[in-house]
This record gives C-alpha cells, sequence and structure tokens, in this order.
C-alpha cells in the first residue's frame, strides 16, 4: 500500500481542511471516559494520505443522507484526503432510499469511475449494483455496511455490537437501578441491528429487561414521533437506548418534549448538539462515538489504492470512544461538519 506520511505543517493544513471541506482494532476503546484516546479535543488528522496513480483518477462515494452530522463528517473526511491526493470526488446522496444508491453505483459504472465508495441501507439489496461495478473492473469500497461479497476490495467499520456491549456496560457499573429499556432503532440498517443486538444482550446479562422496541428509520422527525409513543406507553420505564444519531436525536426531542428527563436514562450513538444538551441536562448518560472523519479518510485511501492496483486491508476498524457528561467538551469537534 502506497501511503504518503505528512510532516507537521501538513498535519495542521489538513486538520483545519477537514473543519472546513464538505460536498453537498475491531475492539472498542475501554469505556473509562477518562483514559486513551477519548482526551482528544481536535479533529484527528489522518496520519497518511494514499498516493493517486494517475492526475485524472476518479472516485464517486454514494451516502445515505445529508441530514446526518456522521455522513457528512465521513464526506468531509473523503474530501479532504481526495484534495491532497488530487483526486476528482463526486458524492451523491441516496436520501434514505435504497433505490437511490443503486441508481447512483450503476450511474457511475456508466461514467467510468475508477473506485466507488457506499455507504450502504440495504445491504442486501445493493449486492447486485456492487458485482455490476466489479464486472466492470471498478473496485468497491463499503463503509460503515455489512456486505457479504467477494466483490467488495475494502471494508471500513466499526465494531458495533462489541461497542454497543461497552457502552451497556458503562451503564451497568454507572447505576445500582435496573429495569426495563426501551429501543429506539432503525430496523432497516443492519449496522444498528447489530448495536441493538450487542447492547440488549449485555444488558440483559447485567440484568435488565429488554422493553419495547419502537423503530425510527434512521430518520430524526420518524424517531421523535416514534420516541414520544415510546415513552407516552411506558410511563414507568427507566431506561433508554438509541441505536444511531437520527435515533438520539429524536428520542432527545422526545424527552425534551415530555419534559422525561427526571425519569428516564437515556444512552445511545454519535454526538450531535441534542446530545450535547442531553449529557449538560444530565438524562443522557453515555454515549458511543465513532471517529466519524477516520471513515472517510480511510475509506478514500481503500479507494485510490484499490484503483491504483495497490494492495488494500480486507477490513479497516474504526475506533470508539465513550463520551460521558465529565467528557463531552472533548469531542465537541464532532459537531462539524
Amino acid at each position: 500500500m502506497r501511503l504518503k506520511s505528512f510532516s507537521a505543517i501538513g498535519v495542521v493544513a489538513l486538520a483545519a481542511l477537514s473543519l472546513t471541506a464538505c460536498d453537498a482494532s475491531t475492539t472498542a476503546q475501554d469505556p473509562e471516559p477518562a483514559e486513551g484516546a477519548a482526551t482528544a479535543s481536535a479533529i484527528p488528522a489522518p496520519a497518511s494520505v494514499a498516493t493517486a496513480c494517475s492526475p485524472d483518477l476518479k472516485v464517486g462515494l454514494v451516502t445515505i443522507n445529508l441530514q446526518a452530522l456522521f455522513f457528512n463528517q465521513i464526506n468531509t473526511g473523503a474530501q479532504a484526503i481526495a484534495d491532497t491526493a488530487g483526486v476528482d470526488l463526486q458524492i451523491v446522496s441516496a436520501n434514505d432510499d435504497p433505490l437511490a444508491q443503486i441508481t447512483a453505483v450503476e450511474q457511475f459504472i456508466t461514467q467510468g469511475k475508477d473506485a466507488i465508495i457506499i455507504l450502504p441501507i440495504d445491504t442486501e439489496g445493493i449486492l447486485p449494483a456492487i458485482e455490476a461495478a466489479s464486472d466492470a473492473e471498478i473496485p468497491v469500497v463499503v463503509v460503515d455496511g455489512i456486505v457479504d461479497s467477494n466483490a467488495i476490495a475494502s471494508a471500513v467499520g466499526t465494531a458495533n455490537a462489541e461497542s454497543s456491549q461497552k457502552l451497556a456496560e458503562y451503564l451497568a457499573a454507572s447505576t445500582d437501578a435496573r429495569g426495563e429499556i426501551g429501543i429506539v432503532s432503525a430496523l432497516n440498517s443492519t449496522i444498528q441491528l447489530a448495536r441493538q443486538k450487542g447492547f440488549i444482550d449485555q444488558a440483559i446479562a447485567d440484568s435488565f429487561t429488554e422493553g419495547t422496541i419502537v423503530d425510527g428509520k434512521n430518520v430524526q422527525e420518524t424517531a421523535q414521533s416514534a420516541s414520544e409513543n415510546l415513552l407516552t406507553a411506558n410511563p414507568d420505564m427507566a431506561f433508554a437506548f438509541a441505536t444511531g444519531e437520527p435515533a438520539l436525536i429524536g428520542l432527545a426531542a422526545a424527552v425534551e418534549t415530555q419534559d422525561a428527563g427526571d425519569r428516564v436514562s437515556v444512552v445511545g450513538w454519535d454526538l450531535s448538539e441534542a446530545a450535547v444538551a442531553g449529557l449538560e441536562a444530565g438524562w443522557l448518560k453515555a454515549i458511543v462515538q465513532q471517529n466519524t472523519f477516520e471513515f472517510g479518510y480511510e475509506g478514500m485511501n481503500a479507494a485510490i489504492n484499490a484503483a491504483c492496483g495497490e494492495p488494500t486491508e480486507d477490513f479497516v476498524p474504526i475506533a470508539t470512544q465513550i463520551v460521558t457528561p465529565e467528557n463531552f467538551s472533548d469531542f465537541l469537534y464532532y459537531l462539524e461538519r
């Protein structure tokens, strides 16, 4: 794998770019909030950038939506690498539509992209499009998705189940109380189903009870409505878990609307303005935070290397941290798009 290391000046410059550029160990970190990488206070710059083998290299990226900070930050990371490497990057949002992702991949194939990056919504439904790209000798890199196909050049992802397990362990250690845990999920997301299972399995092992599961469909407004129904139907529910950024933002809105912060303790995934407000108020106890920019960095590096015939890793793990009311100020750079 050909990689270009940064000088100190280059790291600072790319970190600054990460704040502004935006188009449109498989094992989680230890949950103790004061330790390790969890003390970072600025967007981590990439350690390296793949070397483009041609000045005309073109890469297409198909994302899920441009609503969530998570996806925007992946775009920012990918764009930063592309700009530094001199690669033309085109980003297309599917607006939560799996069929639009298939269409975007087909268009990228027709346009003759040198590599394609996909954040899949439907990990089964996208398979024919991935295989069509492979047949056209266009390498595909999957980011934040579990796709079972030999046609993939590389996958970049988080240990989702294990990170949720760590979150459940943190919740159990933080309180002597036990009870039913309501869940705001996204049943159309393979990734979030893995998070849901990892969390619930560990929570049950720690003497919590699995409660009602509602489907936010990975859309903030839908998640808020589902969360309001969850809180209304379960007035004695003491705990809730949100599987992703839209789910947590929707749940946060419902907690505030129903003034439920004094009766429910919440944990979930991905920092946002709403999550920060919950951490400050105290009803949000902890979240799993992924290095979102790293998804973009590593996805783009893999795409460049694959397009140039360089070796790629089958799986590139992205670390997570547990963010709490005590340490969230160290992670506010994740509010940048």
